[in-house]
């Protein structure tokens, strides 16, 4: 039985709000929750990039400062 079939003479709300909003109340935990983590993935990402990022900045200046006050002794 196809999906077309199962929904032939019902009315177009059914298709296209109830059965969403039932399968929003059934998932919508599993779906919240996969929402959260990958948002919390991305943020984990960005705040290792900003700091990957820093490190190598300080690193770099620290080099380049200490190599020219090495040549002014």
């Amino acid at each position: 039985m196809a999906a077309q079939e199962i929904f032939s003479g019902l009315p177009w709300w059914v298709k296209w709000i109830a059965v969403p909003v039932i399968a929003l109340v059934v998932f919508g935990g599993l779906i919240a929750s996969v929402v959260g983590f990958v948002v919390g993935l991305l943020f984990k990402a960005l705040i290792f990039v900003a700091l990957v990022g820093g490190l190598i900045y300080v690193v770099r200046k620290f080099i380049s400062g200490s190599t020219s006050s090495r040549s002014d002794w």
